[in-house]
């Protein structure tokens, strides 16, 4: 696609409006040739917003997820004279970059797709790096919880999967202390929490859960639970007895997905991963299933985040963008949604619905994350993790 050279140009339709025989000094677009700092984006119609996006032709994003080349392609059918150039990289990589090119005031994204709400609430927002934009026409169905302090157009999941070929009954396990016995050794499988802050932000759950794990414990082995020397809680005590188990901890969320999800297993692993990956179970010859029901809870659920960058050379198509990736007014959000519309994805507006096949957040039984109460514990969570490996 062909990209327009110039930038917050006046439009032929403001030309005519201010006349084309007078001067063109005191007549300009408000849509069109203010200053990003100047305008308010809240007060522009959609079409004054799809004229100045057209006029800037491009924006750059930056998404934790792939599924941002799906967008790309459905928001370019849509709006086909601004071309998206998109990068698929992970949150914590994603995060850097962004901190980084803003300190030094280099070329960066026009709109950030991020998770690992901890480090963007206490880092990225604090320090300036992104701007909430939450589009008007969708306020009244957005939660204020999930408008502040940066939209999020769905919760994502990190909880513990299964394959359901090798189980068909159902989870092998009711009770998250049965991975520390023998017969789950070496058959646990999830990303080293020090190298993604996700898995990060589920151990540090485990920690700020600690009665309900130490409830759980209870449950299990039939007596009241005893740390070990230098084990601060009960949720970092089985992390601890994990860890000894032999779980495997690998890089990326694709190894575990494989790991836990191939057929043909005899004695599949189990892992912690995303339910919505199931979405890819046939294409990639994998029967992943969520393990509801286990105690004391199967994992975390947390905000997807969108945010405009502080220095975003094409504000007006970084709005425009989150508007598209917020849903359309239809039951399932169309074009712009129809990447996250699937199991384990939860939209956060209230009129836009929850795929059939999937199930409710009451039913999965999530933690739900406090991105604030979480920073707070992380890099303690964190330094306790390296102690144990």
């Amino acid at each position: 696609m062909t990209r327009r050279p110039l930038r917050h140009t006046l439009s032929l339709s403001a030309l005519a409006a201010c006349g084309l025989a007078v001067t063109l000094v005191g007549c300009s677009s408000p849509a069109t040739s203010a200053p990003a700092d100047d305008v308010d984006w809240d007060a522009l119609s959609h079409e004054e917003l799809v004229e100045m996006a057209t006029e800037e032709g491009e924006v750059n994003a930056y998404a934790f997820t792939s599924r941002i080349a799906a967008i790309e392609e459905s928001f370019e059918a849509e709006y086909p004279d601004i071309d998206v150039v998109a990068s698929d990289i992970s949150s914590s990589e994603l995060i850097t970059r962004l901190a980084t090119e803003h300190t030094a005031g280099s070329a960066t994204a026009d709109v950030a797709y991020v998770s690992d709400a901890p480090v963007v609430v206490t880092e990225l927002l604090a320090d300036g790096v992104l701007l909430p934009y939450v589009p008007s026409r969708v306020s009244d169905a957005l939660p204020t919880e999930f408008q502040e302090p940066l939209p999020a157009n769905r919760l994502s999941t990190k909880v513990l999967m299964y394959n359901e070929e090798a189980h068909p009954d159902g989870p092998p396990v009711t009770n998250l202390w049965e991975l520390t016995d023998d017969e789950w050794s070496g058959r646990v499988v999830l990303v080293d929490p020090n190298v993604r802050g996700d898995y990060l932000d589920l151990a540090t759950e485990f920690s700020l859960r600690a009665e309900e794990m130490a409830s759980a414990y209870a449950d299990h082995f039939g007596e009241e639970i005893t740390l070990d020397d230098g084990v601060p809680d009960a949720g970092l005590q089985f992390m601890k007895d994990l860890y000894a188990n032999d779980a495997v901890l690998v890089d990326d969320t694709d190894t575990v997905n494989a790991a836990v999800g191939v057929t043909g297993q005899e004695d599949a692993p189990v892992g912690f991963t995303s339910y919505s990956d199931r979405r890819d179970n046939e294409e990639e010859g994998w029967a992943l299933q969520v393990a509801s029901g286990v105690a004391p809870s199967p994992g975390i659920v947390f905000p997807a985040y969108l945010g405009v960058t502080a220095n975003a050379e094409n504000p007006a198509a970084a709005r425009l963008l989150i508007d598209f990736m917020m849903g359309d007014d239809s039951a399932t959000g169309g074009p712009g949604f129809e990447p996250f519309y699937v199991a384990g994805d939860y939209p956060t507006r209230t009129d836009i619905d929850t795929p059939a096949d999937a199930l409710s957040l009451d039913e999965l039984a999530a933690w739900r994350i406090d991105p604030e109460v979480s920073a707070e514990h992380r890099s303690d969570v964190a330094d306790f993790l390296l102690t144990i490996q």
